[in-house]
């Protein structure tokens, strides 16, 4: 009788055993799974006609990953760039002929057209979106937001003529009431949300330091 050696690349060789597709996420995320699930207003005990509820879910889940906002816009002749107002700079200003609709600048911020009204869930609840069962972490919610590309002088100068602004993947970390201002994070090449030293970022960026 001699004892079961396992080889020392054991964990390669299991991963290379591919049965047949599957449905487990084989991806690293820092989301949470029920992050991406929509919202639905279907009972849990399936009427007798009716879709179950599962089926549902997962239905719009892959509807909605199937949108992107950026060509949404774009199909309406929305360009995604002049969303931002930018400093008025009458020296650069396009001529009449190549402007569509008015010759004077974008001034107004997206807040002003804020509308709550038809969204499905609170800000409260989105955020909630973040806590796994049994982990008193809160994780970061899968988003998308309008960024400049340059992280430096969009800092300094959010206004400024030079940036290009575009949708970015991002990780929602936390709200403000007073300010109703969501605290954003841009993800990674991996689509991860990570802080300088590669750690995942939990509770909106606080640590125990503060």
């Amino acid at each position: 009788v001699t004892k079961f050696k396992t080889p020392a690349n054991f964990k390669g060789l299991v991963e290379k055993q591919t049965v047949g597709p599957s449905t487990e996420i084989l991806t690293e995320s820092d989301f949470p799974e029920q992050s991406f699930k929509p919202k639905v207003q279907i009972p849990f005990k399936r009427v007798p006609g009716q879709n179950p509820r599962k089926v549902e879910v997962e239905r719009r889940r892959r509807q909605y990953l199937a949108f992107d906002i950026a060509e949404l816009l774009a199909s309406k002749g929305i360009d995604s760039n002049q969303l931002m107002p930018r400093h008025y700079d009458p020296e650069n200003m396009p001529p009449i002929e190549e402007t569509k609709d008015s010759v004077f600048p974008i001034y107004l911020p997206l807040q002003v057209f804020d509308n709550d009204e038809f969204d499905c869930r609170t800000p409260e609840e989105w955020m909630s979106l973040g806590l796994e069962p049994g982990s008193s972490d809160r994780k970061p919610v899968p988003g998308k937001a309008l960024l400049p590309t340059d992280d430096v002088l969009g800092h300094e100068d959010p206004k400024s003529q030079e940036l290009i602004y575009m949708w970015i993947d991002v990780g929602v970390l936390d709200y403000d009431k007073e300010t109703d201002l969501y605290l954003v994070h841009k993800t990674d090449e991996k689509g991860l949300v990570r802080d300088e030293e590669g750690r995942p970022i939990l509770n909106g960026g606080i640590t125990p330091e503060g």
